[in-house]
């Protein structure tokens, strides 16, 4: 057979990937852009009740989700919908956006990622959750540490003016450095 240089078949059953965990929030690697020359990447994320990502802004990739289960709510820039299982939405690099848990029982999307590599931010991000102590008074997203990681994977955080109505609709636990309108 003739090798035309396309990556190797990749299987995950199900269930399998490894982890990542987050208060509320995780990442399930399903497929590395590392395994397909970083044309893209797939996880799985778990929404516990009550999440909600900090708002943020993609440099360098779209982000496709799949609901698979629960109500994920959405916002990019304007444009807001709550998906249930099969819902599909494409969340444009350069949109600030956030995603929620807006039902009461746990949630779960299918994230596809173009082109590759972000995935990477999330096991970045989990080990300074583990490793990184702030300052009194501070959260870790206050911290330098947390800044130089979102320059790295071209992120930018803030809190659009739609982040407080969201959280009060909704009831969710904003994370720690936006509970007192703070931001990074």
């Amino acid at each position: 057979m003739e090798n035309t240089g396309a990556p190797a078949v990749r299987v995950v059953p199900p269930g399998g990937g490894d982890s990542v965990a987050m208060r509320g929030f995780g990442a399930v690697f399903k497929l590395h852009s590392r395994d397909n020359d970083g044309r893209v990447a797939i996880l799985e994320h778990p929404f516990a009740v009550g999440t909600i990502t900090a708002p943020h802004l993609h440099t360098r990739e779209d982000e496709h989700s799949i609901v698979l289960e629960g109500e994920i709510g959405f916002r990019s820039d304007a444009d807001e919908v709550v998906l249930g299982p099969g819902g599909y939405i494409t969340k444009p690099r350069g949109q600030m956006h956030a995603m929620w848990n807006a039902g009461t029982t746990p949630g779960r999307i299918i994230e596809v990622i173009t082109p590759g590599g972000f995935e990477n931010y999330f096991r970045e991000l989990s080990e300074l959750l583990t490793s990184v102590e702030p300052p009194a008074g501070l959260s870790l997203g206050e911290t330098a540490e947390f800044a130089e990681l979102a320059a790295r994977y071209g992120l930018t955080y803030g809190v659009p003016g739609w982040f407080g109505d969201v959280v009060e609709r909704y009831g969710l636990t904003p994370p720690p450095h936006l509970r007192a309108g703070r931001a990074d």
